[in-house]
């Protein structure tokens, strides 16, 4: 099995990040403190309990152990230049996929036996892209406390609630832009809209009997009755209270957002341009090389 598109040589985050990320990263390094909160208050006691439950309690995935998924791990990685992470995978019962990463320790990505027994390669490989999209854009700096409010709350519940409750809303905001970054690095992944909107259908209400009756095109259309309801405004208040403590924008909004940003010359260009620079690269070492 071989999924792979050409590496996307030199890769920057910064040219595929979008704007809406851009903007919450900037507001969200003003918060004082934060930083320090990752480090030297949280940081410790996450390591140990991440370790114990997703680490210990999962399957670690390299050439001799889940191959298939190891070598979609790879590719993914090959294309979008980046180091590869540890790939574990999880028996839970909610479709699920995450990152974590602390500095100077080993990344790692979680995938849920769920989610994988709903998708097809294609889309396995758009899910890891994803992760490493976070990877790629340095969101664990944010992520991880995203991860540790919630750890703090119950195992330092006074700083916890205390630290809760002044930064929730924004990184909030934060993570949910941040997802839209991440995305579109599934898509510079697979090279394919279809794969990474078939990964969001599936999200929103696949299961292993229902997800081959999905229908793309069907669930696309939905995304005109979500974006009517802001024509009033109480359609759109409606709309932001539902979304204010969500981690993740709504799966039409993103399915929109990625079949957009797939059709736009910036999609386009890095395509382009980053392909080229893998073409020249081969040829000049006098062959062509399959992986």
């Amino acid at each position: 099995m071989s999924l792979c598109k050409s590496p996307l040589i030199g890769l920057k985050a910064d040219s595929f990040r979008h704007p809406l990320d851009l903007e919450a990263t900037t507001s969200l390094k003003q918060i004082p403190g934060l930083d320090m909160l990752v480090r030297n208050l949280l940081g410790p006691m996450a390591e140990q309990v991440f370790y114990v439950e997703n680490i210990a309690s999962s399957v670690l995935v390299g050439e001799k152990q889940l191959p298939d998924l190891h070598k979609l791990l790879l590719e993914a990685c090959k294309i979008l230049d980046i180091e590869p992470p540890q790939l574990y995978v999880r028996q839970h019962p909610a479709p699920n996929a995450y990152t974590f990463a602390m500095r100077g320790k080993q990344p790692f990505v979680v995938l849920h036996t769920s989610l994988i027994d709903i998708l097809t390669p294609e889309e396995i490989q758009a899910v890891i892209a994803h992760e490493l999209g976070h990877l790629k854009c340095d969101h664990s700096v944010y992520l991880t406390p995203v991860n540790l409010l919630v750890l703090a709350a119950s195992a330092v519940p006074n700083i916890g609630a205390f630290m809760a409750q002044a930064i929730q809303a924004q990184l909030l905001e934060w993570v949910r832009c941040a997802e839209f970054t991440c995305d579109r690095a599934a898509l510079l992944a697979t090279q394919d809209p279809k794969v990474v909107m078939s990964v969001l259908m599936k999200l929103a209400g696949g299961s292993p009997t229902l997800a081959p009756q999905l229908n793309l095109d069907a669930f696309i259309d939905q995304a005109r009755a979500y974006d009517d309801i802001s024509k009033n405004e109480m359609g759109e208040m409606v709309k932001a209270a539902r979304t204010a403590q969500l981690t993740h924008p709504v799966p039409v909004l993103r399915a929109r957002e990625i079949d957009s940003w797939a059709s736009s010359q910036e999609y386009q260009s890095l395509l382009q341009n980053h392909g080229q620079k893998y073409t020249s690269e081969v040829a000049s070492k006098g062959g062509w090389r399959n992986w």
